[in-house]
């Protein structure tokens, strides 16, 4: 047989195994139905139809796609969510409830519960880009892929009808909610997941300049991975249809990106990289990529999984002017569940205005293990008292990174406050906890060269120094299975 037809064969034969519908609310007004795939390749595809929020197309851009998604091997939801009139928590619990399903069925499936991705056409991009930029991390996809989205919520510049079925007419005209769900302006750092646009230029309905190229231009701007493909023609609503013109070429163009994207291992050790603008990656371009938690990521290979939850002018100071723990970032660290942490913090703790509480610095980082580690709390502690609440299970073992050289007193850091106040406290709370430290002050003192010319930063050598540094120490340790 030839190569041609073998492909032929293999395609024919990961056709759907499985089709079946779900109800998603008890009074079944919401409901999601499935499509397995024959061959599963562990990817999963949770659709979301469009409609305008006034109702659902959820065959041209539903379950039309159902096949093509099936011969990839990738299991497919088509979720026909009850409208909002108004009521803009109606559609995204649905949705929501269809992200929770998949992945509590993950095993059964035949899925990677970490390579499920969510799929919007139109207003149902819209509510797809939502759940990508507002949802909690377990609910939250893997990649996001967005036919001609609805992003903007401002009437002027989008789809209006669209805009007044989501928010309401009320809230319509409350501009703190208009910016809230324009969701270009609720993209976040490393934690919005990669996403492929896919529109006309021709769109008359939908303006694709100040919708999808916005979240486009939002997730290229904080350095997140996303691809945007325009066609010529096509105008509004094409979806799966195979009457539109570039129908096999979109499909091809889809499939290449779908493959293309690297998932973590089932079992993958995870690694989470707590910290400030260091971890974060300020200063270099597509840090998600080369900053220095991505560069630890290729180090480490694919049996780990490493995602960086840092952002930058953060303290771990409670007091301080930017607390890391009340950031989203942290609620999504514990909410990965990781085998191992990573924290490197208390750089900007050295500013004035921070360092007047430094008094409490000991007890800040103690709280932050032991929501980490609840089990550290009592036993290392010996006193009596409430837990500090914590929504993950596993036991991480927790490396302390020391504050790298501030070469400059840019911003008011002072290295003399992080090696004299900062680093012995860390220390001695390594110590008492059964902590690993990893001297990064020290490791990267030889290494001013590979600094921005802020003299805080590292630039993207020193991002390749420091991903060495620590996965040297990772890996000399032992081993890291969660008791998940």
């Amino acid at each position: 047989m030839t190569l041609s037809l073998l492909l032929v064969a293999l395609t024919m034969q990961a056709q759907t195994a499985r089709k079946f519908t779900l109800n998603l609310t008890d009074d079944g007004a919401a409901q999601m139905v499935c499509f397995l795939p024959s061959q599963p390749s562990g990817k999963a595809v949770v659709g979301v139809p469009g409609g305008g929020y006034s109702m659902l197309s959820n065959t041209h851009e539903g379950t039309l796609a159902s096949d093509w998604m099936n011969q990839q091997g990738i299991a497919y939801f088509v979720v026909n969510y009850r409208l909002p009139n108004g009521d803009r928590t109606k559609p995204i619990g649905d949705v929501e409830q269809g992200m929770r399903i998949v992945r509590d069925s993950a095993a059964v499936w035949g899925i990677n519960p970490h390579d499920v991705g969510i799929m919007g056409f139109s207003a149902g991009g819209h509510l797809a880009s939502v759940i990508s930029t507002h949802s909690a991390f377990d609910v939250r996809p893997d990649f996001t892929i967005l036919f001609y989205p609805v992003i903007s919520m401002d009437e002027r510049v989008t789809h209006k009808w669209s805009c007044r079925n989501f928010l309401g007419e009320e809230g319509q005209k409350d501009p703190n909610l208009v910016r809230e769900f324009s969701t270009d302006k609720a993209v976040r750092r490393h934690l919005t997941p990669p996403a492929c646009i896919i529109m006309a230029s021709d769109d008359r309905l939908v303006p694709p300049v100040t919708n999808g190229v916005q979240y486009y231009s939002a997730m290229r701007n904080v350095g997140n991975e996303c691809s945007m493909l325009i066609y010529p023609t096509g105008d509004h609503g094409f979806g799966f249809g195979p009457w539109f013109k570039y129908h096999d070429e979109m499909l091809n163009d889809l499939g290449s990106w779908l493959q293309a994207r690297q998932t973590p291992k089932p079992g993958a050790i995870r690694v989470a990289c707590i910290g400030n603008s260091i971890t974060d990656g300020h200063g270099i371009d597509m840090a998600t990529q080369y900053g220095y938690p991505a560069l630890l990521q290729k180090k480490l290979g694919d049996g780990y999984w490493v995602k960086n939850f840092g952002v930058s002018a953060r303290t771990l100071l409670n007091k301080g002017d930017f607390p890391y723990m009340n950031e989203t970032a942290w609620h999504d660290a514990l909410a990965f569940c990781p085998d191992i942490v990573v924290i490197k913090l208390g750089t900007n703790d050295s500013k004035p205005q921070n360092w007047q509480h430094g008094a409490e610095f000991r007890h800040d980082l103690e709280q932050m293990i032991t929501m980490l580690r609840p089990d550290l709390a009592q036993p290392v502690k010996k006193k009596k008292g409430k837990k500090a609440k914590n929504v993950q299970p596993a036991k991480p073992q927790i490396f302390l990174c020391t504050p790298i050289p501030a070469v400059k007193s840019t911003w008011d850091i002072n290295d003399s406050v992080i090696v004299n106040g900062i680093i012995p406290i860390q220390q001695e709370v390594a110590k008492e906890y059964g902590l690993q430290v990893i001297d990064l002050h020290t490791l990267f003192a030889g290494d001013a060269d590979k600094m921005l010319s802020d003299g805080i930063h590292p630039d993207g050598k020193g991002a390749q120094r420091l991903a060495d540094i620590i996965a040297e120490k990772l890996t000399s340790v032992g081993d890291f299975t969660s008791e998940r």
